[in-house]
């Protein structure tokens, strides 16, 4: 069914076949030496135009735990690009040489570009501001193994709503899911975008509220999801100083949420969660970055029509 498929956004896949990945990613977890040459022969080219830690090395050894090799380049100055090549250049170069490429790119659309030229799947590891689907698959792989569902719950979104391309995908993601309630907890500018309260929440009859500070309803949360607010982003700095210790989780902070709420955050965390935390048996962000890897592996298996 995904066979030979790209993925841009997390709305190109169905909720059956989310739910594909998702049970192959778990049988995957229980199992993963069953899974050692599956992808024997294959490559995977990591294209990534920015800087990455998590995403590139957990497409890198997802594939390596497949049994599959990988190749690729980690900057926009050590590819061709440097000296002025398209995208869809690029890709089609690629695809004389790799089964299937994960690009991330600091432009909003590249992977789709690339996707419109390959003749290879195509994953979209991250464009601008814009899309993360993998970091979607992630999370919600995290929620579904820790919460056991994906549907009524209450999820807190905390931090740079704006700019935050993991807010956006995982938003569009659980829209899908029944009984969803979203809390939005964000400065004023840094608020979801307009198109994802309008063409999303509101268009879809999703409950959600806006607040601006996240103590105040932390006790509401089944999970909260944490993001980096950055000083650069506030118009002034008075704002910034005024709000910033708001989104900062800390042992207090926890100490009024459920017992049984999960804190995630996509990495690289900043101080937006003191390491303080880190012992509560309540942070899955670890639990999250090892998820990365076992979905990353079951979708390229579903993409390339590995059994």
């Amino acid at each position: 069914m995904l066979k030979g498929k790209s993925l841009i956004e997390p709305m190109d896949l169905t909720l059956a076949e989310l739910d594909e990945i998702l049970k192959l990613a778990d049988e995957i977890i229980q199992d993963p030496a069953a899974y050692a040459d599956r992808c024997k022969g294959k490559v995977l080219a990591t294209l990534f135009y920015e800087p990455s830690t998590r995403t590139r090395l957990s497409f890198e050894s997802a594939m390596l735990r497949l049994g599959g090799s990988v190749m690729g380049f980690s900057s926009a100055e050590s590819s061709s690009a440097a000296k002025g090549e398209s995208v869809a250049d690029t890709i089609r170069t690629v695809a004389c040489y790799a089964d299937i490429a994960a690009m991330r790119h600091p432009k909003e659309g590249a992977p789709m570009v690339a996707a419109m030229y390959a003749n290879i799947p195509v994953i979209n590891a991250g464009d601008g501001g814009h899309q993360h689907p993998t970091q979607t698959l992630t999370d919600l792989l995290t929620i579904k193994t820790l919460k056991g569902k994906l549907n009524n719950f209450t999820i807190g979104l905390c931090g740079d709503l704006k700019f935050g391309r993991t807010v956006h995908s995982l938003i569009k993601a659980l829209s899908r899911y029944e009984n969803i309630k979203f809390v939005l907890i964000s400065p004023d500018e840094l608020r979801v975008p307009d198109y994802i309260r309008e063409e999303i929440l509101m268009k879809n009859g999703i409950e959600f509220m806006e607040v601006e500070r996240l103590e105040n309803v932390i006790g509401q949360l089944d999970v909260l999801y944490m993001t980096r607010v950055q000083k650069e982003r506030f118009f002034n700095e008075a704002d910034y100083v005024r709000l910033k210790d708001s989104y900062i989780v800390d042992n207090k902070k926890m100490s009024n949420a459920k017992n049984d709420m999960i804190l995630m955050h996509p990495l690289p965390r900043v101080n937006e969660i003191s390491v303080e935390v880190d012992s509560d048996p309540r942070a899955a962000y670890f639990t999250q970055a090892k998820c990365g890897m076992f979905v990353r592996m079951a979708l390229i298996m579903k993409l390339l029509g590995v059994e």
